[in-house]
């Protein structure tokens, strides 16, 4: 125990390092997707790149807290570590997409493991207003990671190729796991260790399933479709059987009791609907800004470069500042700042300017940085630290959840508000055109009612539209890009609809107190 309070900055180093490298992985592929198609080909399965790594990162999640708490912070940190580099490996000697696929699923366990552990190992050896303070600079990692992953990314594909941004996981992740080996206690087990494995079962069959449900539904699939219907229906077969299970069993790896605590449900509640709309602007901004604006893909990126660096600065102070305003008042004042994004968001229009957006993703950074650190703050400070793994681990989770709805949810008001606003714009137009414009005219109609995302894409896509003859083209666009707008108007206000039910969560938190910094003798017992 004091071995490990010496080596505590040895072990900050180490979670930095294995937290930067983990959440650069997220952003950092997505550059070096036109190369891989163009090596490997698989262009119609390349999403599943994204995919494979989503669901198994986010089921892995809780499993890797409850047994955190039951075989010890080290042994499961290191094994994430070593998963995470031996897929990093494989990722990058595949030779066909499909190998490709399957060691990004096995990188996702690894990543699925690491990313609640950093979080949970400063609940252990830091007390409440140290948790606050580093677990704010850990969230600014994060955010930096989202911001430099592209850059890097570009660099390491122009300057070698697309599989070196596997491999240079190995060096910093040999780093990251020799300085967590060294400074982080081992734990022994001091009788039977009992792993639910059937919980694990049909927790993983569970929530894959409900996944893969929401993320073909409505694209891939309709959604009253007999395939995702199926997903729908396993997803509902699995997860009642595992709420029976983990009622029954010594060690669930979701403790039911925890949702009888009030703070547990609502704080979880909280950080479901603000993911749900924090991935809805992160996902549909840069939609606005190449197809209404029309900038660059990458430029469009840069919009979201100034909400990360608000989001850095606030998770930073708000860790200081959460012991002077009160964990309550904070998260309060961050969701309303967040309501307050959405809000200047949803305004947009086709006047609106780049500089304009990105002010508005400020205010959005500005409220996610007071209230993201916070969720975990409070857990930790409600329970006991026999339970920490579990507890932090479980609302990650439901965060994680949350923004896999949001873009689900979301994309369907897209969808749907697209369509008839389509119809009424557009379709009139199209009965106008001539006999030789028909086949096209078609088409278009069939997307509308199918795919009427399908349609803008053509806004960012100058090949495309330079095969439109330059009559239809000069009124077709201003159609689609005032139906974009009025759609993400709604898409928006929905985001904001989402955040405030959040911030009128926070009313009914009981009074959480975040604990004074102890003697060195007090933090030496917290962190055995």
């Amino acid at each position: 125990m004091e071995e490990q309070m010496k080596n505590r900055g040895l072990l900050i180093a180490g979670l930095l390092v294995a937290m930067l490298f983990a959440a650069l992985d997220g952003t950092i592929v997505g550059t070096a997707m036109p190369r891989i198609v163009g090596e490997l080909g698989g262009l119609g399965v390349m999403t599943w790149l994204t995919t494979a790594y989503m669901l198994s990162s986010t089921t892995v999640v809780p499993i890797a807290g409850k047994l955190a708490d039951l075989l010890g912070r080290k042994s499961v940190y290191v094994t994430g570590l070593i998963t995470f580099m031996v897929g990093s490996m494989l990722c990058g000697m595949a030779e066909t997409m499909n190998q490709l696929i399957f060691f990004r699923a096995l990188q996702g366990i690894g990543g699925g493991i690491m990313m609640p552990m950093a979080m949970i190992i400063i609940g252990d050896i830091f007390t409440g207003q140290q948790r606050a303070k580093w677990q704010g600079v850990f969230g600014a990692i994060y955010g930096l990671s989202s911001i430099v992953g592209p850059q890097i990314g570009g660099w390491i594909v122009d300057s070698l190729n697309w599989r070196w941004v596997f491999y240079i996981n190995l060096p910093v992740g040999i780093i990251a796991t020799i300085l967590i080996s060294i400074a982080l206690k081992s734990f022994k087990a001091t009788g039977p260790v009992k792993i639910d494995i059937w919980g694990m079962f049909t927790m993983i069959a569970g929530v894959v399933s409900l996944l893969l449900g929401l993320t073909f539904g409505g694209k891939d699939y309709p959604w009253g479709s007999w395939q995702i219907l199926s997903l729908f229906g396993s997803a509902i077969v699995f997860l009642t059987i595992f709420l029976v299970i983990e009622s029954r069993v010594s060690e669930p790896i979701l403790p039911l009791r925890l949702f009888q605590s009030k703070t547990f449900s609502l704080l979880s509640g909280i950080g479901f609907l603000m993911s749900v709309g924090m991935f809805g602007a992160i996902m549909f901004v840069p939609l606005f800004m190449q197809g209404v604006i029309g900038i660059s893909a990458s430029e469009s990126g840069t919009v979201m470069i100034p909400m990360m660096l608000s989001m850095m600065l606030t998770s930073i102070f708000g860790g200081r500042l959460v012991h002077k305003l009160g964990l309550r008042t904070q998260m309060l004042i961050g969701m309303l700042t967040m309501s307050a994004g959405f809000w200047l968001l949803s305004g947009m229009s086709l006047d609106t300017t780049k500089l304009s957006a990105m002010c508005y993703m400020v205010v959005l950074g500005l409220g996610m940085g007071l209230v993201m650190p916070l969720i975990t703050i409070a857990l930790q400070e409600s329970f006991p630290k026999s339970e920490l793994g579990v507890v932090t681990s479980s609302s990650q989770f439901f965060r994680q959840i949350g923004g896999t709805f949001g873009m689900t949810i979301l994309g369907a008001v897209m969808n749907v508000q697209s369509s008839g606003l389509l119809q009424t714009k557009l379709v009139p137009f199209l009965e106008k055109l001539p006999p030789q414009s028909h086949e096209m005219v078609q088409q278009m109609e069939g997307m509308i009612a199918t795919n009427p995302q399908g349609l803008y894409s053509m806004m960012y896509s100058p090949e495309t539209l330079a095969q439109i003859p330059a009559a239809i083209g000069d009124t077709l666009l201003p159609i689609l890009k005032s139906s974009m707008v009025d759609s993400l108007h709604y898409v928006f206000l929905y985001g904001l609809l989402f955040v405030l039910i959040g911030a009128v969560l926070t009313f009914f938190l009981g009074k959480i107190t975040i604990s004074k910094p102890v003697k060195d003798e007090e933090d030496k017992e917290a962190a055995a």
